[in-house]
């Protein structure tokens, strides 16, 4: 493996998990950030400026590099002059390997914006792996965490759907190892979910008993969702998307386990239980 690999998303949950097996192996590693005043405090890696929406950052982000990890930001919707021209770059620099973060799907629905990028990559120059996740475990810290700070509640419209939870740590861990060892994935694209399924009004009884407290499941209405996320201040585009993902939840989008995280990783996946009691604290009530 040549030069440093190139991580995008390092702050998000993925990312930051793919960044932390990176250095815990002893890789060489290089961040993108849009001011690298904001991470000048890191001594373990190198910071550059990046920016999606700023393809004047792309060469210089992405020269010698020796590997790129690709995540799409939600807020990116067009991924032709970011992501795609990103991987555009690192065909130009050589780069020897991408591992994109795609997501459960992608391959057939084209109005996932991760589709584009799938096709782009598998129709490009540059080797890669596509790594397609299902439900994250982390949701239950970042989208639900509100509901569950200030009304002990898991409120979704995700009625009895069953869901195959996915940690994010599992997901960063094999993310960076296959960065390191590409050789047995290029070309390979893998679906990825936990090992159990959990319904959430199981997740809510998971919660409880790690909290103390009860924590009750509602599930709720399309439009009563739709209007708590917009009162929370989600863009319109946020809370239609949200919406649908989980009335597929709903549906059964989510409840397939998939074996192949298990294999690759050569241990089980972490559980939805596992994540809650690594994470108590932040669903603790604010004082």
């Amino acid at each position: 493996m040549r030069g440093r690999i190139l991580v995008t998303g390092a702050t998000g949950n993925v990312g930051s998990a793919v960044l932390a097996r990176l250095v815990a192996r002893g890789a060489a590693c290089r961040v993108g950030v849009r001011d690298p005043a904001t991470a000048a405090a890191r001594r373990d890696v190198e910071v550059v400026a990046f920016d999606f929406h700023r393809p004047e950052t792309f060469r210089a982000a992405v020269a010698g590099a020796g590997g790129l990890f690709l995540v799409r930001p939600p807020a990116i919707a067009d991924v032709r002059p970011s992501l795609c021209a990103l991987v555009d770059a690192a065909a130009a620099a050589a780069v020897p390997h991408v591992v994109f973060l795609s997501v459960v799907g992608a391959d057939r629905r084209r109005l996932i914006p991760h589709h584009a990028v799938e096709q782009h990559l598998t129709r490009g120059p540059v080797p890669w792996t596509i790594l397609r996740p299902g439900f994250f475990a982390q949701n239950l810290g970042d989208a639900y965490r509100p509901d569950l700070r200030e009304r002990d509640e898991l409120f979704v419209p995700a009625g009895r759907g069953r869901v195959a939870w996915v940690d994010t740590r599992d997901l960063g861990e094999l993310a960076a190892d296959v960065l390191l060892d590409p050789g047995p994935h290029r070309g390979r694209a893998y679906t990825l979910t936990g090992g159990e399924t959990r319904d959430f009004g199981e997740v809510a009884g998971l919660l409880a008993r790690a909290l103390g407290r009860p924590i009750r499941y509602t599930p709720a209405g399309a439009l009563a969702y739709a209007r708590r996320l917009h009162a929370r201040g989600c863009p319109i585009g946020q809370v239609i998307v949200l919406t649908l993902l989980h009335l597929g939840l709903r549906r059964g989008d989510a409840e397939r386990v998939d074996p192949t995280l298990a294999v690759l990783l050569g241990r089980p996946p972490r559980t939805i239980a596992d994540y809650i009691a690594d994470h108590c604290s932040l669903w603790q009530r604010a004082t």
